[in-house]
């Protein structure tokens, strides 16, 4: 092979990319060989450089990293070709930056197309994890709960969690999980915990690259909710329960109204919020 250096160096680069990006998804190399349907000494042989792997192979290869083909396949050392320049500093460009840039581009364009990420805010009661999964099925994309990565990620329970670890250390789960979303999956509808929007950083991430829509509703009507599915915790030997409900949407009704489409569920079928929501994200004529 050393005999081709074009085929020698166009190999070493797919193979030094793929490994890059394989440990930056946090992928073992039997979870990734796994996924990709190879083999274990075939994606060694493809990291080291020396594995000649076919188009399908490569689309195996992306669809397991949660990539597309063309980020795998560098431009050749000596091509300094426009587009070869635009795909090294995409290939150096962070999440933020290609959000950013894509948002350019849409603006630019003047591109009405859905948005690939929806996220839902509010409260625990919101209807978030209701509205969440008929939207996804609705949209034909994933429904993502981010409490649920954090546990994953944890290998604990959301209550094991801050009461081992403490909150510094669900926020850190919470953003990890969060970005790693945000950066591989093709779209979905993601439902944070009520709280994310008092963590800056998560915020401001799930805020630019997400649509953000707030389930707002009446502290009387996340009351009735909660005791209909059965969690009577908030008002159990607690009078005050209500008013604390209350301080608590006072101090996060700011936060929550930088969504950028705000829905008022009280007395509204889930099925309303969900058409709303997408009469709302629809591509309309200019």
């Amino acid at each position: 092979m050393r005999n081709d250096p074009l085929k020698f160096s166009l190999l070493l680069a797919v193979g030094q990319r793929t490994r890059a990006l394989r440990l930056e998804a946090g992928l073992t190399v039997k979870a990734f060989a796994d996924q990709a349907n190879l083999s274990t000494r075939f994606v060694n042989q493809l990291e080291a450089g020396v594995g000649n792997i076919s188009i399908a192979g490569l689309a195996r290869v992306a669809a397991a990293l949660g990539r597309s083909t063309f980020e795998l396949i560098p431009p050749a050392e000596n091509d300094q070709s426009l587009a070869a320049e635009v795909w090294r500093a995409l290939n150096n460009a962070g999440g933020d930056d290609l959000s950013d840039l894509h948002q350019f581009l849409v603006t630019r364009n003047g591109d009405r197309s859905a948005p690939r990420y929806i996220a839902l805010i509010g409260l625990r009661g919101a209807g978030k994890s209701t509205v969440g999964p008929m939207l996804a099925r609705r949209l034909k994309t994933d429904f993502v709960e981010l409490d649920r990565l954090i546990e994953k990620a944890a290998g604990l329970s959301l209550g094991e969690i801050f009461a081992t670890h403490g909150e510094s250390y669900y926020r850190e789960l919470e953003r990890e999980s969060a970005l790693r979303v945000l950066n591989t999956s093709p779209g979905c509808v993601l439902v944070p915990g009520g709280s994310v929007v008092t963590d800056s950083e998560t915020w401001e991430a799930i805020k630019r690259r997400c649509f953000t829509v707030w389930l707002h509703a009446t502290p009387a009507e996340f009351m009735k909710r909660m005791r209909r599915q059965g969690d009577l915790r908030p008002m159990q030997g607690r009078p005050s329960a209500m008013e604390e409900l209350k301080t608590l949407l006072a101090r996060r009704e700011p936060l929550y109204a930088e969504s950028r489409l705000k829905i008022r569920t009280t007395g509204k079928a889930p099925a309303a919020v969900v058409s709303k929501i997408i009469h709302e994200i629809s591509p309309k004529a200019s």
